[in-house]
């Protein structure tokens, strides 16, 4: 198990003159169907950072560009313009003194703002990076992979007995009902996807292999021209 150092609980002079690691994990408020918390994007996040070797974790950036999902209650967005003003803001002031500063996305929507404000950043002489919760093979919102992640990680917060389908269509076919008309357009629910045979042993399976590329990529350091760590 990784000894997780939490900067909110760190005393100031134990982080000065030495090289660290940053990690911010960034997620959202916004709606997952009816049996997940709207705070399952940080959820994802704040484990996968948490998971990471040697490197101090932020708190997380709670809020996103969610506007897609803003027909579902609950949901607050700040929008990509915002969020990439924050990120920018919040890179220039703990790089006065920290060495690296990796933000960990559990919010596919939050990408476009991430690759422009951390690209701003290494422009400016500032060693960011971010990389994406990203599974290979998953669903697209809601569905069988979040549902699993959050079966193993926070179990409490899933209510499987409302877990149902939603739109199983491609994602690819989806897009461009999503970007008209939002997620409403495209599933009654919210949900893309479907959740009812997730478990915590595959939630298990996925969350280990998000830490093992997130683990790579902090290892490797080799961002790309919009800082996505490779």
């Amino acid at each position: 198990m990784t000894e997780v150092r939490e900067l909110s609980a760190m005393p100031s002079p134990d982080l000065e003159g030495t090289a660290l690691t940053v990690v911010v994990p960034v997620g959202s408020l916004e709606q997952h169907g009816p049996h997940l918390p709207l705070d399952t994007d940080t959820l994802i996040a704040r484990a996968v950072a948490g998971a990471l070797p040697g490197v101090v974790v932020a708190p997380a950036l709670e809020y996103g560009a969610s506007g897609e999902h803003e027909g579902f209650a609950g949901t607050i967005s700040i929008g990509a313009e915002a969020m990439e003003m924050v990120i920018v803001e919040y890179g220039r002031s703990a790089f006065r003194w920290a060495t690296r500063v990796l933000f960990v996305n559990g919010h596919g929507g939050n990408g476009p703002a991430l690759a422009k404000a951390v690209a701003l950043l290494r422009y400016e002489g500032r060693d960011a990076a971010w990389m994406p919760c990203a599974v290979p093979g998953a669903d697209a919102h809601a569905g069988r992979t979040e549902t699993s992640l959050l079966l193993h990680l926070s179990p409490d917060c899933v209510d499987m007995a409302r877990a149902v389908a939603g739109n199983i269509s491609p994602i690819a076919d989806l897009m461009p009902g999503l970007r008209s008309g939002g997620m409403v357009a495209v599933s009654d629910n919210g949900v893309l996807g479907d959740p009812v045979e997730a478990t915590a042993v595959d939630g298990a399976q996925i969350f280990g292999g998000l830490v093992q590329r997130a683990t790579d990529g902090l290892a490797r350091w080799e961002p790309g021209p919009d800082g996505r760590l490779r």
